[in-house]
Parts: C-alpha cells; structure tokens; sequence
C-alpha cells in the first residue's frame, strides 16, 4: 500500500472506529462525484513545454515509482497547483531563501 498523507490517515482511522456514517441517496452521491472526477480529468487541451533533459529524467523516475506515465505525473502536479493545493517555491522559503515548514 502507498504511503498515506495525515488526511487519509484521518479518515482510515475514523472508518476503523466505525465514526463514519452513510449518506443519504448513496447512488446520487456516487454520480455526483463520478462526474466531478471525469470533469477533473478531462485532457482536453495540448501545450508544448521546454525543459531541460534533467528535470525530464528526474520526472520520469519520479513517475515510475509512483507507478504513472511521466505526463499523468506533470499534469497532476500542475493541476494540484491551480487549484491551491501546493503553494509556489517563493511562499515557502524565509528571509534568507531557507525552507520553511509549512503550517497546515
């Protein structure tokens, strides 16, 4: 099994302690989210990057471990990005360019 993140954690245990409880319309519920997915993931438009030879082996390392072909990989990274779930390299270093521990 991946390696889970502390909101995954969170859920697993609360499903272990038996804390979650059912929806109501379970299939309606099941749809919604189908079609919110399906519209997350729709390739529907092509652009051509430049990068250097490094960084693209580095990605496609990257992307074997996670066990995804290398494009999946950058398009899952750009689209965590625009929708604020990373922040830029800027946000994250201090006054003196050294990386800073996030609060969550």
């Amino acid at each position: 099994m991946n390696k889970l993140d502390s909101e995954e954690k969170e859920i697993l245990e609360a499903f272990e302690r038996g804390k979650l409880k059912p929806v109501r319309n379970r299939r309606h519920e099941i749809a919604r989210h189908r079609k919110a997915a399906a519209a997350t993931f729709a390739k529907d438009s092509r652009i051509n990057i430049r990068i250097s030879s490094k960084d693209l082996r580095a990605l496609q390392k990257r992307a074997l471990a996670e066990g995804m072909p290398y494009q999946t990989l950058i398009s899952s990274v750009l689209h965590k990005f625009v929708e604020g779930q990373m922040q830029p390299v800027e946000q994250r270093t201090g006054k003196r360019g050294q990386e800073t521990r996030l609060k969550q």
